[in-house]
């Protein structure tokens, strides 16, 4: 008979960690009968109290309640479950129940050395906080059937193969193991624990495969003391606490597994030993070796509560090939001691940093990708090592690479793009090397080095950023052969502190190609600065700058330009085509200038009478107007319009140089400056909004001229909007308005953020808000983003932010006819920043909103780029902008104007692509854009 009974969901068994298969019983010798048919044992402790060495003990269906041990090798087999009764009847019977009749003692136990078979057999314990099975020694091959009602426990020297058994409704832990054997899971489920799930101490070696660990209180899986962990094609989903907890001297590996929703941390690991061997193959032999610890292997984590995975003390995780994402927290968190290997590993939509090292942890990461972080991409602080190599980090909320503390950085081949802030922010006493590495569409610094930072850039490459590299530490910054270009603002900004350029070239920078700050003196070698729309090279006073074979191709204004007290050696360089004169020094500049070549200008050198530079064998070739001895050729031909009014003679203070080149504006009738407001595409309210004010001011200057007392009226403005829709564009035409009609002495445009004004400690942030003030003096200050300087509760900020609003509320009391203050984001935080102090509250009473541009409009933004880069778009490729722009998302990662850039961008691109299939292209071919190079929105529907 027994050859006929047989378990629906009984699995083949695994095989036990020594690679051994595992053996199925012989068939015994005697079957006892547990039940109520003729010569049936009543109940299973006397069952197996007449069983022998290898006996069989079936039981017929019916709740058992007493605690049984075992004491010898025997095999138990549960007749229910749809098993067919020793009568024969063929009905269909229910399951096999052993119960503990009384708490404080488990329903089953095994002793040491016996050899147990289970199948099928459902326990339940008497207290969901007690041991419901106990296996202290032996060998147990439990298939099918429930555990519930307390906890599995095995210990001593036991060894446990189980199969298809579902265990649950325990309270503290449903599995603890603290044995010397070996356990495997195959097929499980162990859910409903008001605890940890999986408890693992002692030297136990724990295998799971397919097995699925849910619902539990506090940590799923918990790993202790050198025990080690095997989890292959596993689900934990809705821990409590910890998905995978790794603590003492225990050890894990995780392949193809999954850990979802667990309430803190997914994986954690406290201190770890290496991780157990996962077989025998030459890789997995390799990976033994190089790391040990907690290893994942293509696994998922996602949805946690907190961090990802979070190693501390001297835990040690190895991530291959794997994803994590929509944690609470980080991707990854190590701190203390921990050592972190990622490779291939996908990092998505973190809320807090993505990555983040401190303490003195080490994280070595390869072809790792980071997106869409809420907080920074990389953060290393402390004394955290960070060795991160072909890897991309994309659309992170803060700066993508901060590095802070003493931390020790090495980036290479990184691409870093899209986000608010700097691309690698490196503050307080870090140490950075960035190689071979492209950062682009930053709304700060592509590159920003502050305090005492020493950094080193080889081979990198800058795209469209507000300022390229900004680097005004008091250590030593090194830039080799890097490429900064389409910056906003400056292409490099260098301070005080040991810096040096050698090669590379700055391109087409918005304002003022290279930077030289009061107190800097920096080394510049072999440097091309091309096509700046400001001047090619800026020296504040006090700057000693020392350049040597620097080329200066087609600056909008002036090629160098030193300002009242800067000085400095420049020598072999070049300076070619100057929309303004080559040279120009302000009063008491006073630098050396060495073989200098100047190329087809109007002028060589302009100079305040109080400049006193020193001049050596410097030349002209076709200039209209030369100083310096001419090298040969004719005179500069004339240009299609005339040199601006003031462009030769004194730039002025280059306090605002780096934000709009230097050297005095012309003055601008106020008809053609409402002109060039008209002419912005879209913008309908807040043009009228602005009309609006110059007619008031206009009329409030009058009535000052005529002697007659002003009407109270507040200058200063709100810009609420959205990026992109022009607020900074709109505010440097306001400030040129206001001077226009007398309001203003000077109406440029100082741009600043938080960055700018707060500072890094205490007594930092007064002098550093009132410096940025200063430079805006008889012009504007805009201050983007300006919410980031109100508390973020009711509690009030922990940094030195409200000390900055409070400078600056007082700066504008004392020069409330000097400087025009614009502060500038998005609609609801700022009005929650207005809110955060009544000095703002009483000065800024005037909000002009900027509305999101609809599609016609971005159309005819791409248009206008397109036109101003030399090309032209086919009437199928006006369509499909309007398509392209109508399925674009409007979310928070819409751009609005920078969206319409971005679009044509992607566009040559695609262009270039299709015209280099073409063997002999057309001039036409060249320049038109058709419909096909209109790329699909990213993230349309």
């Amino acid at each position: 008979m027994s050859s006929s009974l047989h378990h629906r969901h009984r699995p083949v068994l695994p095989r036990t960690f020594d690679g051994a298969p595992v053996t199925v019983p012989a068939q015994p010798a005697t079957i006892h009968h547990v039940g109520t048919g003729p010569g049936a044992h009543p109940d299973l402790a006397t069952a197996l109290a007449a069983a022998a060495e290898g006996d069989a003990v079936h039981l017929a269906p019916g709740v058992y309640r007493e605690s049984v041990r075992i004491v010898r090798g025997v095999t138990l087999r549960a007749l229910g479950d749809g098993q067919v009764g020793q009568g024969g009847q063929g009905e269909r019977v229910r399951s096999v129940v052993l119960a503990a009749p009384v708490a404080g003692r488990p329903a089953l136990e095994v002793a040491a050395g016996a050899r147990v078979v289970i199948d099928g057999l459902v326990v339940e314990g008497a207290a969901a906080d007690q041991p419901t099975v106990v296996l202290g020694g032996g060998r147990t091959e439990w298939s099918g059937g429930r555990i519930g009602t307390g906890r599995l426990e095995v210990h001593g020297d036991a060894a446990l193969i189980m199969t298809g058994t579902v265990l649950g409704g325990a309270a503290l832990a449903g599995v603890l193991l603290r044995t010397s054997g070996a356990v495997a899971l195959t097929d499980c489920r162990l859910h409903g624990t008001d605890g940890t799930g999986l408890v693992a101490g002692g030297s136990t070696r724990v295998e799971l495969l397919r097995t699925d660990v849910r619902d539990t209180f506090g940590s799923a899986v918990r790993v202790r003391e050198d025990a080690a962990v095997v989890l292959r094609d596993c689900l934990i989903d809705g821990a409590g606490r910890s998905g995978l907890l790794v603590e003492d001297q225990g050890s894990a590996l995780l392949t193809d597994s999954r850990i979802r929703a667990c309430a803190t941390d997914a994986v954690r690991v406290l201190g770890s030993s290496p991780a157990p061997d996962e077989g025998t193959t030459d890789s997995q032999t390799d990976s033994q070796e190089a790391g040990g610890g907690v290893r994942l292997h293509g696994c998922e984590l996602s949805g946690s509560g907190a961090d990802a995975v979070r190693a501390g003390g001297h835990g040690d995780v190895e991530l291959a090939f794997c994803t994590l994402r929509d944690s609470g927290g980080s991707g990854v968190s190590a701190g203390d001691d921990a050592r972190i290997r990622v490779t291939g590993t996908r990092v998505v939509r973190t809320a807090a940093a993505a990555v983040v090292v401190h303490g003195s942890a080490r994280l070595t990461g390869r072809e790792t990708v980071i997106r869409a972080s809420a907080a920074n991409g990389v953060v290393a602080t402390d004394h955290a090592v960070v060795d991160l190599d072909d890897s991309s980090l994309d659309e992170c909320a803060f700066s993508p690479v901060h590095a802070g503390g003493s931390a020790r950085v090495r980036l290479s081949g990184l691409r870093i793009t899209g986000t608010p802030e700097h691309g690698a922010h490196l503050v307080a006493d870090a140490q950075a090397v960035v190689v071979n590495s492209r950062i682009a569409d930053c709304g700060m610094s592509g590159v920003d080095v502050a305090d005492s930072v020493r950094a080193e850039l080889r081979d990198v490459s800058v795209l469209r950023t507000r300022n390229g590299v900004t680097a005004t530490t008091r250590g030593r910054t090194r830039l080799h052969d890097c490429e900064i270009a389409d910056s906003e603002r400056a292409a490099a900004v260098l301070g005080p502190g040991d810096q040096e350029i050698t090669g590379g070239r700055l391109l087409r920078a918005g304002t003022a190609g290279l930077v030289v700050e009061s107190g800097a003196a920096p080394r510049v070698t072999g440097l091309e600065i091309r096509d700046a729309a400001g001047s090619g090279v800026v020296v504040a006073g006090g700057a000693e700058p020392r350049l040597s074979g620097v080329r200066v191709l087609r600056p909008g204004k002036n090629g160098l330009i030193v300002d009242s007290g800067g000085s400095g050696v420049f020598e072999e360089c070049e300076i070619v085509a100057p929309g303004f004169p080559a040279v120009h020094l302000a009063g008491s500049a006073a630098p050396v200038l060495r073989r200098l070549r100047v190329q087809d200008a109007d002028e060589d050198l302009s100079a305040e009478p109080d400049a006193a530079p020193v001049v050596e064998e410097c030349v002209s070739v076709r200039v209209g107007s030369p100083q310096w001895p001419q090298a040969g050729g004719a005179p500069a031909p004339d240009r299609k319009t005339p040199l601006p009014a003031g462009a030769g003679n004194g730039a002025g203070s280059t306090a605002g140089a780096g934000a709009d080149g230097a050297g005095e504006e012309p003055e601008e009738s106020l008809d053609d400056l409402l002109g060039e407001l008209g002419r912005l595409i879209g913008l309908r309210r807040v043009k009228q909004d602005v009309a609006s004010l110059v007619k008031l001011m206009r009329m409030v200057h009058r009535r000052e001229a005529a002697g007659l007392a002003a009407p109270p009226l507040s200058r200063h403005l709100v810009f609420a909007g959205n990026p992109g829709t022009g607020k900074t564009t709109v505010a440097r035409l306001y400030g040129r308005i206001l001077a226009a009609v007398g309001l203003l002495e000077r109406g440029h445009l100082v741009e600043a953020d938080r960055s700018s004004l707060v500072g890094e400690y205490v007594g930092h942030t007064g002098p550093k808000t009132q410096r940025v003030f200063q430079e805006a003096m008889g012009g504007v200050l805009f201050i983007d983003e300006a919410y980031s300087l109100a508390p973020a509760g009711a509690g009030g900020g922990n940094d030195f932010a409200q000390e900055a609003v409070a400078t600056l509320v007082k700066l504008m009391e004392d020069h409330r006819d000097a400087v025009v203050v614009i502060v500038a984001g998005y609609p609801d935080e700022m009005e929650h920043f207005i809110d955060s102090n009544p000095g703002l509250a009483s000065r800024f009473n005037r909000t002009l909103l900027f509305e999101d541009y609809d599609d016609a409009e971005l159309v005819r933004i791409v248009e206008e780029h397109a036109a101003s880069h030399q090309y032209e778009l086919t009437e199928d490729a006006r369509e499909a902008l309007g398509v392209h722009f109508s399925r674009v998302p409007r979310d928070h990662r819409f751009g609005n104007g920078r969206s319409a850039r971005q679009t044509f961008q992607a566009m040559t691109e695609r262009q270039a692509y299709r015209v280099a299939e073409i063997e002999a292209p057309s001039e036409a071919d060249l320049v038109t854009l058709t419909g096909p190079d209109v790329p699909e929105p990213a993230g349309a529907a």
